[in-house]
């Protein structure tokens, strides 16, 4: 069980007198009853009853006003560690703390909860009002029955009883918010790790995807005790859960995608009623903070690996062995590699495989025909299809033209060889897959 926390007697005294400052200036209309005899009437209430008349503070519920009451039921106390009811009952100090924690100023709806999610309650401390799905939630404990209506205040019923923090924990940013929480040890720690803690809580507006720690421990096995060891690579992914400014999740599915302090975007979608980040549920969406907003995810993000440049690409694809091994060759690999952007009509293994009969060996033996011919499947700049296609006749590196053309069934071709596969995209250019070889005119 969470350890209970004991203010002190002064303080203990100022919240019992700010509860009953706060007392019903005009006479309270007889056709509604007070809080208590909402509580009495229920009938699911008697250990919340027992518990408020064991601190005294029965009759300032019962008169002051007006008063928002959060109200554990019987089966919520029974929940709790066999023994705690009975020994609260005989721990006055504690007791008035915890029961303080369940009440806040003012009468107080739900909408109005969720309207700043971290309400302050006569304890000292905030409580976490958050919506999940349909449900609405108070520290993790489900509200079972909202805004019921008393003379004096309102009633939110609720299925578990509310601990107060260990130590003061006033709300000044979105860390705060966290660690009132409880579900982000893991994250908080991660933070901590990579020196962000500070930064998060006062270096700015920001919008924070926060992993759950089930989120964390649904990584591979070792992976976080590893990220932990790698601050360059913790700190890369901390980044891709964070947005400059405040970006609610009704913006996010308007603009599709956002870019995230690593630099990476991400995508927003609504998939059965629910907002996805990537292929992240959001759990409780734009959760107020002072300093940005949060939503809760079911998943930690990973950035997309870093594009490869051409060079890599090619190789990484496993299809043009023979176009890679010439490259090498003719030493137009580093230039492929590191120079650009280029478009690159890049033949397979299987229309190298495709040229006649000693024609590849051939090539290879003549280094210079052999880089003519690489270079006649290079473009300066970056060109898509579509742009190829607008342009038609295409000078190469190689100084010849080659015409880029749709034929009868709708197949790009590049003079007759045909493109299988368009807009590879790669770090410095483009590729696009054709299945001939490219011969200059004087070959």
């Amino acid at each position: 069980m969470k350890k209970i926390r004991v203010k002190s007697m002064v303080s203990m005294a100022a919240g019992v007198c700010l509860l009953a400052s706060i007392a019903v200036q005009s006479a309270q209309a007889t056709t509604y009853p007070n809080l208590v005899q909402v509580l009495e009437r229920d009938g699911r209430f008697n250990t919340l009853l027992a518990a408020l008349d064991a601190a005294g503070l029965k009759s300032t519920v019962e008169t002051a006003g007006p008063l928002t009451l959060l109200a554990p039921t019987d089966a919520a106390f029974a929940r709790l560690p066999a023994g705690t009811v009975e020994s609260l009952l005989t721990n006055i100090p504690a007791l008035t703390d915890i029961l303080l924690y369940h009440v806040l100023g003012g009468r107080q709806y739900s909408w109005q909860l969720l309207a700043t999610n971290t309400p302050v309650t006569l304890e000292g401390n905030a409580v976490v009002v958050l919506r999940d799905g349909l449900k609405v939630t108070i520290n993790g404990n489900k509200v079972l029955q909202a805004n019921r209506f008393a003379a004096n205040g309102l009633i939110h019923v609720i299925d578990g009883v509310l601990l107060p923090p260990e130590s003061d924990l006033p709300i000044t940013s979105i860390v705060d918010v966290l660690r009132l929480d409880g579900r982000f040890n893991t994250l908080l720690a991660a933070l901590d790790a990579a020196g962000l803690t500070d930064t998060v809580a006062t270096g700015g507006i920001f919008t924070l995807f926060a992993p759950t720690d089930d989120a964390f421990a649904a990584l591979p096995p070792g992976t976080v005790e590893s990220l932990v060891t790698n601050v360059p690579e913790l700190t890369k992914i901390l980044l891709y859960h964070v947005l400059a400014g405040k970006t609610t999740s009704a913006q996010l599915l308007l603009a599709k995608t956002a870019t995230t302090l690593e630099g990476s975007t991400l995508t927003a979608s609504l998939k059965n009623c629910q907002v996805y980040v990537n292929d992240s549920r959001v759990i409780n969406p734009n959760v107020k903070a002072p300093n940005g907003l949060i939503h809760v995810i079911d998943k930690v993000l990973l950035p997309p690996p870093p594009t490869p440049n051409l060079l890599d690409l090619l190789k990484a694809d496993g299809r043009f062995t023979t176009l890679v091994t010439a490259l090498e060759l003719t030493g137009l690999s580093d230039v492929v590699a590191t120079n650009g952007p280029f478009t690159v009509f890049a033949p397979t293994d299987a229309a190298f495989a495709a040229l006649p009969s000693g024609a590849l060996e051939s090539l290879v033996a003549d280094p210079d025909a052999l880089k003519a011919v690489l270079l006649y499947h290079v473009v300066d700049g970056e060109k898509k299809a579509l742009a190829l296609l607008a342009q038609r006749v295409v000078p190469t590196l190689q100084g010849e033209n080659v015409v880029v053309r749709l034929g009868w069934d709708g197949k790009v071709y590049v003079n007759r060889s045909q493109v299988i596969q368009a807009n590879v995209d790669a770090a410095n250019g483009i590729a696009h897959v054709i299945n001939r070889v490219l011969l200059p005119p004087a070959q």
